[in-house]
């Protein structure tokens, strides 16, 4: 170091191990780029003044940092829009406004499991238990239907939100793996509609014309479903990116040990991401009942990976502290668009649909990998 132009510390390559670094980590994956801006630009100014060669070095990771975090946002997104251009000029069908609404109502509850997931897999956790009670929800709603609409809606939430709230109480307090607590909610969840259906032999029809009404009608050609997700996905966005408790979720997932340290919450967000996530379930499911105007038995299986897909490919890390509801929304139109093109193909396999998810899942985790390491190393 020339002793003439600045004898201080090098604070500009104290980037990861200080502990004010650590602190702020979490809030690195949330919406305030703003607030470091102007710390990182002093930054630059300062490492300038010291050392041409590390203000070059810091204006590289800087770069790195902004491509990694634009393809983790916005990689679901491009490749959607690539899929839906390729598949406008292959299948002319495809372009129709009827069409359109079709993917968009059938992605209605896939997509409300895919926001509760989201929430959970920020947190670093995982949720399987949502495909039971995705199914459970429908049998519920269709049951309590016969005495109103309100009902057809609420039963099926406080069922579902009770085996949320327990899943969030046994990861919160018992520190049990998510996997597990999840999955033995998987199986208690499929045997109660088990018990509620005599083993699926009983299919409850929905009796109320009202709840049917919603489940069949449409404004602007667009399903009431749709719009009511579309409703509960504005929620979430301000939910996850403008309250205390959103900025509490990515703080628990970026790390616990420095959340604590800032005065989260730890449990208690543990807790209400689970019971989101259950309540949206038990929604998802009274959409269904509604739709199909009956609550089937033999729907959910495998839905629960469906929806972790679906996040993971919209760039939410499965390490947890990242990801945005916005990706998760790319990432069910992907994955809904991509079936409705294989139903237009007609002598493709609709299974096939799983194999091309499958694909792109795998190629999603090991971009995240490669990003992940490409920060670290910067």
């Amino acid at each position: 170091m020339n002793p003439h132009i600045n004898p201080q510390p090098q604070p500009e390559t104290r980037r990861d191990d200080s502990p004010a670094t650590t602190a702020t980590a979490p809030s690195t994956t949330n919406t305030d780029a703003t607030h470091t801006a102007p710390a990182t630009a002093r930054a630059v100014a300062t490492a300038a003044a010291a050392d041409p060669g590390a203000t070059a070095d810091l204006r590289r990771t800087q770069r790195t940092d902004r491509l990694v975090e634009l393809v983790q946002r916005q990689g679901a997104l491009a490749v959607l829009i690539t899929v839906v251009v390729i598949a406008s000029v292959a299948f002319p069908h495809f372009r129709s406004y009827d069409n359109a609404g079709t993917i968009l109502i059938a992605a209605a509850p896939p997509a409300l499991l895919a926001l509760g997931m989201t929430f959970v897999i920020i947190t670093g956790g995982i949720d399987l238990s949502v495909g039971s009670l995705y199914v459970l929800g429908g049998v519920t709603s269709a049951y309590s239907s016969q005495w109103g609409l309100i009902p057809a809606f609420f039963l099926p939430l406080v069922v579902c939100g009770l085996f949320g709230l327990i899943n969030g109480l046994l990861i919160a307090h018992t520190q049990m793996a998510p996997f597990i607590v999840t999955l033995a909610a998987l199986l208690g969840a499929r045997g109660l509609m088990r018990a509620l259906s005599d083993e699926g032999s009983t299919t409850y029809l929905v009796s109320d014309d009202a709840f049917r009404g919603f489940g069949t009608g449409a404004f602007l050609g667009i399903g009431y479903p749709v719009w009511l997700v579309a409703a509960v996905f504005a929620l979430g966005m301000v939910l996850l990116s403008r309250t205390r408790f959103g900025h509490a979720v990515y703080a628990v997932g970026g790390s616990e040990d420095a959340a604590r340290l800032m005065g989260v919450a730890v449990r208690r967000t543990k807790v209400w991401v689970y019971v989101l996530s259950g309540l949206l379930a038990g929604l998802a499911g009274a959409i269904n009942a509604a739709k199909l105007g009956s609550g089937v038995t033999v729907l959910g299986v495998g839905m629960e990976l469906d929806a972790i897909a679906a996040v993971v490919i919209g760039g939410t890390l499965l390490t947890g502290g990242a990801g945005t509801i916005a990706g998760t929304i790319a990432g069910v139109l992907l994955l809904g668009v991509i079936q409705n093109m294989i139903n237009q193909v007609g002598s493709v396999p609709g299974s096939f649909q799983q194999v091309i998810s499958g694909a792109f899942l795998a190629a999603v985790v090991v971009a995240q990998t490669y990003l992940v390491r490409l920060r670290r190393v910067t």
